[in-house]
C-alpha cells in the first residue's frame, strides 16, 4: 500500500472572495462543482487552445490549491496574475508545501490534506503536506510506473507544454475539461474540436512485445509511416502520442508497429470513450 513523495510537484494557492469566479473564467475544468476531498484535473490554455499548464485543483476553506509541476509553478502563478485584473484574489507559490501520491489504500498518520485523484479512481489519492512532515515507502519512479500502467498522461513528460491540445492529452476523458461551463481561455478551439470530432492524435499506452526497454523520445512507426513519439517510460510499458488515423491504416495493412527498434503493441486506455483502431501486437 504505497505512498510516494513527488518532489517534481508543488502547490500554487488561489484565495480570496473572488477565487471561484476567477478560476472558473480562466481554467478548463469546473471549479464551481468541485467537491471537498477531490483533486480535479485542469489546465490553463493559450488563446489558441493549447496547454500551457496542467494541474490538479483542490478546494480549501480560503479558495483552492493547484498541485502543479514544480518547474512550471512560478510561471503558472505569474500567468494567473496577468488574468486577475480587478478580481479580489491572492495568488501565491507555496514552496513549503509538498505533494505525494497514495494508492491501493495506503494510510499515513502524518498531518496531510488528502484528496481523491479525480482523473481515475485507481490512481488513488493526492496528499498535500508541510515539507518534512513524513517519509514515504515508495519512490517517484514507482508512482510514474503506476500512472503509466493506467494510461494517465502528464505534462512535460508525455506532451510538451504550449504544443498539445487538451483532447490529445486525454483531458476530455479524465474530467479535465467541462464542455457545459462558460467561457475560459482557449475555450472556443477546444469546443470546436469536441463538436467536430477532429482530435486525431491521442496519448495511448504502449507495450513492448519483447523484453527490450522502451526509450523516451523514440519515434513510433509502422513500416514507413510515422505515427508519433514515445513519452514517459516504465520498463516495457510507456505512453506515446499517436496519430490514430495512421495507426488504423497501418493495422489494416498488417504493418508491424515499433517504438524505435522495439516491437510494440498499442492499447486503448480502459477509461477511453473515443473511437480506437483494433489493437494488434507487433511481431
Amino acid at each position: 500500500m504505497p505512498i510516494a513523495l513527488l518532489p517534481d510537484r508543488t502547490v500554487v494557492t488561489v484565495s480570496g472572495e473572488d477565487a471561484t469566479s476567477f478560476l472558473q473564467g480562466v481554467v478548463t475544468c469546473n471549479v464551481e462543482t468541485l467537491e471537498p476531498g477531490e483533486a480535479r484535473l485542469g489546465a490553463l490554455l493559450t488563446p489558441q487552445g493549447k496547454i500551457l499548464f496542467d494541474f490538479l485543483v483542490g478546494r480549501t476553506p480560503e479558495g483552492f490549491q493547484l498541485d502543479a509541476a514544480a518547474e512550471r509553478a512560478p510561471d503558472l502563478a505569474k500567468r494567473l496574475g496577468l488574468y486577475r485584473l480587478r478580481a479580489r484574489v491572492t495568488i501565491a507559490l507555496e514552496p513549503t508545501f509538498g505533494v505525494a501520491a497514495a494508492w491501493d489504500g495506503a494510510e499515513t498518520a502524518a498531518a496531510v490534506t488528502r484528496r481523491r485523484d479525480g482523473r481515475l479512481g485507481a490512481l488513488g489519492e493526492r496528499l498535500i503536506f508541510a515539507l518534512g512532515a513524513f517519509s514515504a515507502d515508495a519512490t517517484e519512479a514507482d508512482y510514474h510506473a503506476h500512472r503509466i500502467a493506467l494510461g494517465i498522461p502528464e505534462g512535460g513528460r508525455d506532451f510538451p507544454w504550449s504544443d498539445a491540445f487538451p483532447h490529445e492529452a486525454l483531458m476530455d476523458q479524465l474530467g479535465g475539461v467541462d464542455f457545459r461551463k462558460g467561457c475560459y481561455v482557449g475555450q472556443e478551439v477546444v469546443s470546436r474540436m469536441q463538436h467536430r470530432g477532429t482530435a486525431r492524435t491521442r496519448i495511448v499506452p504502449l507495450v513492448a512485445v519483447s523484453d527490450e526497454v522502451l526509450q523516451t523520445g523514440a519515434e513510433i512507426t509502422a513500416g514507413q509511416r510515422a505515427l508519433g513519439t514515445v513519452g514517459s517510460v516504465a520498463g516495457g510499458r510507456a505512453l506515446g502520442t499517436v496519430r490514430l488515423d495512421r495507426l488504423a491504416d497501418a493495422l489494416a495493412a498488417g504493418e508491424p508497429l515499433r517504438a524505435g527498434t522495439v516491437p510494440v503493441g498499442v492499447e486503448k486506455p480502459s477509461f477511453a470513450t473515443f473511437a480506437f483502431p483494433e489493437t494488434a501486437l507487433a511481431g
